[in-house]
């Protein structure tokens, strides 16, 4: 998927090395900034598993997966390296506390894509309207075109996330917030969370009027990105 959007550069090289250095750095720094608040809110409700690994740090090396960037480049779906947790060592409990580790993830992208779009929105910087004019881009035009990206993949990081499917986010938050019962009937269907996603993944690829994956994050970032206002 994301191979196939840049079949459109291939003919102008400065935009391509743009788009390129543009989604990488929203990528690496969306996942960095989303499993460092994983960690840090684990670390603040008690379990330092993750702060003993090395994984309380913004340094993208310690998030990112090479394996789940190189997944993305090829077909659209990629992961960063999960953060480990030690759910009964929290002092919430293991359903509450799950649920505040989880949601910290989502809600840290939010937070960056709203900082991201703070110069943007008061003018401080100019996006640029057309990678064909990134030849002759100014200062100003190169920091918005990142700070575009920045906004635009923290906000689809963060909506993703929060689909109640495992393993992703969503799942841990909806299992903190149901009753228990319905938290545990739910909790059933996390062995076989990934091959629901990956079926949705594949139902949406192949048929497009069935993309339900596509409708829901579809649905989400376009109330985040009024909220956000850009």
């Amino acid at each position: 998927m994301f191979l196939y959007n840049l079949r459109g550069f291939f003919d102008n090289p400065p935009a391509l090395v743009a788009y390129l250095a543009a989604f990488l750095v929203a990528y690496v720094t969306g996942i960095a900034f989303h499993e460092f608040s994983h960690a840090w809110t684990a670390n603040q409700l008690g379990d330092d598993t993750a702060a003993r690994r090395g994984r309380l740090t913004l340094n993208p090396a310690a998030h990112v997966d090479p394996m789940g960037l190189l997944t993305l480049f090829l077909v659209g779906f990629g992961w960063g390296k999960p953060t480990p947790v030690n759910p009964y060592r929290l002092k919430n409990g293991v359903k509450r506390g799950n649920m505040l580790v989880a949601l910290a993830g989502p809600l840290s992208n939010f937070v960056f894509a709203i900082i991201a779009a703070i110069p943007l929105r008061i003018g401080l910087v100019e996006p640029l309207h057309s990678f064909n004019d990134i030849a002759n881009a100014g200062g100003s035009q190169i920091v918005g075109l990142f700070l575009v990206f920045i906004v635009f993949y923290n906000v689809l990081l963060g909506c993703f996330n929060l689909i109640p499917i495992p393993p992703l986010d969503g799942f841990k938050v909806a299992i903190g917030v149901l009753p228990d019962e319905m938290s545990r009937n739910l909790a059933r269907l996390e062995p076989y969370g990934m091959g629901i996603l990956m079926s949705l993944f594949v139902i949406g690829f192949v048929a497009p009027q069935f993309n339900i994956l596509g409708w829901i994050i579809g649905g989400l970032t376009d109330q985040v990105f009024r909220m956000i206002g850009v």
